[in-house]
């Protein structure tokens, strides 16, 4: 190889950094507000999705019922805190969540109770109460709270309707699922495989604590009988001035293999400081 060409070979093996003059790296520098990539803010869980309604409370005056949430003082809200202590006691000892409040016959007291049951449970720091009307034949969870009746729960229970657009919220710590419309072929529905899985949607998803069902009487409709197995355990509601004997024997018969009787509460007692029992 000539000296010409051994000068050339050299110059194109010259490494290209080598070539260069070296450059310093751009000085980093924070990210600005507008430079830096936004998130998506968190969606609110469930339970804070659900819409807020106040209690009226010339409305709940107008119906007449002795609410605890009203009558802090009276003794039928030191009974009902008391059945609500004995209760979440049952209810945690055994993992439970569902309880269905029902009645042998009708005009025992089940919504008047179960509407304060839940409330009283409502109560409780921390805790999640949802409290809801699946008494088809005879509604009474809206008037028993002053509200009005919205939503569509048999949508709901079909799985047609969601458990945001159903439930109301007219306490931080309560969800109530409101009937407005009497359904004579509820039994059907409550049969379905749709409010199965609904049901266990909205337990899951709302993280409540305790669900209370309020369910037309035993004795009367086989309604009762397509939620039972869907429940954990039963309040029954006794008349202390009509409730027989032969009425709570029929009423357990019909429970057994189907759910737990937590306990049968008597309502009209004849001793004002014992209404449970």
């Amino acid at each position: 190889m000539s000296e010409q060409g051994f000068k050339r070979f050299r110059r194109r093996r010259v490494p290209a950094a080598a070539a260069a003059p070296s450059a310093d790296p751009a000085p980093s520098r924070p990210l600005t507000a507008q430079e830096a990539p936004q998130l998506p803010a968190p969606l609110p869980e469930p339970w804070d999705r659900i819409r807020q309604l106040p209690f009226d409370s010339a409305a709940q005056e107008q119906a007449g019922l002795p609410l605890v949430s009203r009558f802090r003082a009276g003794p039928a809200a030191k009974s009902f805190d008391l059945l609500r202590t004995r209760l979440l006691h049952t209810l945690k000892e055994r993992g439970w969540k569902r309880v269905a409040v029902t009645g042998p016959a009708a005009g025992c007291g089940t919504t008047f109770s179960a509407v304060n049951l839940a409330l009283s449970l409502a109560r409780v720091p921390g805790s999640r109460t949802i409290l809801m009307d699946m008494n088809f034949r005879r509604p009474g969870v809206a008037r028993a709270l002053g509200m009005q009746p919205q939503g569509d729960l048999a949508g709901f229970l079909s799985g047609s309707v969601p458990m945001e657009d159903l439930l109301l919220r007219p306490m931080p710590s309560l969800a109530v699922a409101l009937n407005g419309a009497a359904d004579q072929d509820a039994a059907e529905l409550l049969h379905g495989r749709g409010c199965a899985a609904a049901l266990d949607d909205m337990m899951l998803r709302s993280g409540a604590d305790t669900a209370i069902f309020d369910l037309p009487p035993v004795l009367e409709h086989d309604d009762t009988a397509a939620v039972l197995p869907l429940v954990d355990g039963v309040l029954l509601i006794s008349d202390g001035t009509a409730t027989t004997a032969a009425q709570l024997a029929a009423c357990e018969k019909m429970l057994a293999g189907h759910t737990q009787l937590l306990g049968v509460v008597l309502n009209r007692a004849r001793r004002a400081d014992s209404p449970v029992g």
